[in-house]
């Protein structure tokens, strides 16, 4: 595999990573990388995390996002997490500033092996999200599923942490709702010109609010960094919580800060799974016997 670059298979909280090396090189990972990758059950992912070399004074590297079907993503926390913890491994280097489609972002691994990410300043106009249509107050915009005088989900609140984002907040369980169902439904829906993440969230403290999230590009996702941002600046934003909360999904919690100076800050773990070479073009991978990122 003459032109293979390397890669770790990871996860933050399940949220299903590749990181892939493409230093040095002047490619990129091909959609068709990144589908035939997913087709295959050791090297599924919801994210593939693309390492390139800086293209901005003061920042270490470029990151391309791809999701599972191959389009762009503009953001992904739980990936980013992976990248610090993969580089962190390799160089020792504690602090990182990254640039992403979205934008510049500022990473740190901490000694307890925990990671933050700076997700940037959530967006709320309707024009930035983006929507289909005026919205003066997208703390909740009128969209629901089901009958007019009975709706399953309703009344979303809508925001965007680089990439677009609707929070529906429910009552019951979470798990009580047909996500598979109505999550690719809403994700396509004509209000939302670049398809958009959907959640479902249940506030169960000042401090607390547990999520699912249907993932743009992705489907169903165990973690989604950006849409537990989403949900957290929303909530504290509709008064619902303050602005530092847990927010569990159904790989575990994240801490999400809403700082004084509108910066949102996540912080969780990552988990090294395996190691390999890939072809980018192709998505043709082996399996490294042994070592880690």
């Amino acid at each position: 595999m003459a032109s293979a670059a390397a890669f770790a298979k990871m996860n933050g909280l399940g949220n299903d990573i590749i990181v892939a090396d493409m230093r040095g090189r002047a490619d990129r990972v091909s959609q068709a990388a990144a589908v035939a990758l997913n087709a295959d059950p050791a090297t599924r992912f919801d994210q593939i995390m693309a390492i390139h070399d800086p293209r901005t004074a003061g920042t270490v590297n470029y990151v391309e996002i791809l999701n599972s079907d191959g389009t762009f993503a503009q953001a992904c926390g739980n990936g980013m997490r992976c990248v610090v913890q993969a580089l962190a491994a390799e160089t020792g280097q504690k602090l990182f500033t990254f640039e992403t489609v979205a934008g510049i972002l500022n990473a740190e691994e901490h000694a307890d092996g925990l990671i933050s990410v700076d997700m940037g300043v959530p967006r709320f106009g309707w024009q930035d999200i983006p929507l289909a249509e005026e919205f003066r107050d997208t703390r909740m915009i009128e969209l629901q599923v089901g009958p007019i005088d009975a709706p399953i989900l309703h009344s979303p609140s809508v925001a965007s942490m680089g990439n677009p984002h609707a929070i529906f907040w429910v009552d019951n369980d979470v798990w009580s709702y047909e996500l598979e169902r109505v999550g690719p439904l809403l994700e396509n829906h004509p209000i939302f010109p670049q398809r958009a993440n959907i959640s479902i969230a249940q506030v169960t403290a000042r401090d607390a609010v547990t999520i699912r999230t249907w993932e743009r590009g992705a489907g169903l996702t165990r973690a989604c960094g950006s849409a537990a941002c989403a949900v957290a600046v929303s909530a504290a934003r509709t008064n619902r919580t303050d602005r530092t909360v847990t927010v569990t999904v159904p790989g575990g919690p994240l801490r999400i800060e809403w700082r004084d100076d509108d910066h949102v800050l996540m912080t969780g773990p990552a988990e090294w799974e395996f190691s390999g070479t890939f072809d980018p073009k192709t998505g043709a991978w082996a399996r490294e016997e042994q070592g880690a990122a």
